[in-house]
């Protein structure tokens, strides 16, 4: 019986420990530029293609997972990837040194320990940009060829990419994928072939070391949270139980993750004079300069924070409400998940909606990572360069990275 090529690699291996995750995804969190659609080609070059964790179909499908979640994608991600190989501390793990550097530098940041200056030089910012053009041109081209077999799944990329770029915006990402999913189970209810029999996952898939019982505990502490914490805030006024309240909100109900918080932030923040406007957008021009999740502004507002507790207290007080309900969604939500993309039929769907995240992520490469950063033919030049050594010369992502950030201050002074 012809096993799909991954399969066997793909196993979670049981001597796998915390301390190893926390390391792998502390020199992701150090090198990965670009945001989060930059962040899971990072992830899909990382766990696929190098150690193959996972298959490309059973990350497909963890990425729509986390697509569906509100919060942010690519440190659910990331999270779910700690999760399945190394239990409950593996997530702790994942999120921890995926989080940590971009958190300590904003941090400090706000304490004003950088004196208000930019983080980097404004062309090595620009080259960091451009290379996530590269990134995520190299995730499109891998998973398209893997995930995009056949006509009907390439119509569906197309009409998923086209109707983003025409719709815009959390909602046409989510219409999009529902739209994929319920063509792909009408087409196999028709009996046309979606899923080609190579391409589906052997029984490895995605291990969850959690029962449906741990995971429903979960979701029910999420939600019970959301209630909760604006009635302890009433009982027991407080600047602190104020801030807990208003992170955990806005990283439970903001969907699209990255840009989509910062309006949400804004208002919970500079409204009641937590921070000041300046400061607010200064760390966000900040945030923009270091890799990692977006969401790690939340620890520059807690140490910039005008109210106690502020300083280190509040990075981390901010910082960790803001991510708990990622954690508790994506650990409750993927005991149920495993056993339901095993179906025929879902399997049908799930194939419909990999094809529409690959359409997702192209129509991203255009908008916004090619129209931010490419503006010339030398942004051009770079990105293909990044491109090439990628894809080619399998150029480490850490060591494409710097070259680029050299390679953008150099053409800035040159310009």
């Amino acid at each position: 019986m012809h096993q799909h090529p991954l399969a066997a690699a793909a196993t979670p291996s049981p001597h796998t420990s915390a301390w190893q995750v926390f390391w792998i995804f502390l020199r992701l969190g150090l090198t990965s530029f670009g945001g989060p659609v930059a962040h899971l080609g990072y992830f899909r070059d990382e766990f696929v293609q190098r150690r193959q964790w996972l298959t490309e179909r059973s990350y497909a499908d963890l990425v729509a997972l986390c697509q569906f979640l509100p919060g942010p994608a690519s440190s659910q991600a990331g999270m779910a990837l700690g999760l399945m190989r190394a239990g409950m501390p593996g997530a702790l793990a994942a999120w921890l040194g995926f989080t940590l550097p971009s958190a300590l530098v904003l941090a400090l940041f706000g304490l004003g320990l950088a004196g208000g200056h930019a983080v980097l030089p404004a062309g090595a910012i620009h080259g960091l940009k451009v290379v996530a053009v590269a990134v995520v041109a190299q995730a499109v081209w891998g998973m398209a060829r893997s995930l995009c077999m056949g006509r009907a799944r390439v119509t569906m990329m197309v009409l998923a990419c086209c109707a983003v770029l025409l719709v815009p915006g959390v909602w046409g990402q989510v219409g999009v994928m529902l739209a994929a999913g319920g063509a792909g189970w009408w087409l196999s209810g028709r009996g046309r072939t979606v899923v080609a029999e190579t391409a589906i996952d052997t029984p490895d898939g995605l291990q969850v070391p959690l029962r449906r019982r741990t995971g429903a505990a979960l979701l029910a502490v999420f939600a019970a949270l959301l209630v909760l914490l604006p009635l302890a805030m009433h009982l027991w006024p407080g600047s602190l139980l104020a801030m807990v309240d208003a992170f955990y909100r806005v990283g439970a109900l903001v969907f699209g993750g990255g840009h989509v918080v910062l309006p949400l932030l804004q208002a919970e923040v500079v409204g009641p004079g937590w921070v000041s406007a300046d400061a607010f957008l200064a760390g966000y021009g900040a945030t923009q300069a270091v890799p990692g999740p977006l969401f790690t502004f939340a620890a520059f507002l807690g140490a910039s924070m005008q109210v106690w507790p502020g300083g280190w207290l509040g990075a981390a007080v901010c910082l960790v409400a803001i991510f708990v309900p990622s954690f508790l969604l994506v650990a409750g939500a993927l005991p149920f998940w495993e056993p339901l993309r095993r179906n025929p039929h879902a399997q049908a769907a799930l194939a419909g909606v990999n094809a529409a995240v690959v359409g997702l992520l192209l129509a991203a490469l255009y908008n916004p990572v090619w129209t931010s950063a490419i503006h010339s033919g030398a942004d051009f030049g770079l990105a293909l360069a990044a491109f090439v050594a990628l894809m080619f010369w399998r150029v480490p992502p850490w060591a494409v990275v710097l070259a680029c950030g050299v390679g953008g201050a150099l053409l800035a002074l040159g310009g």
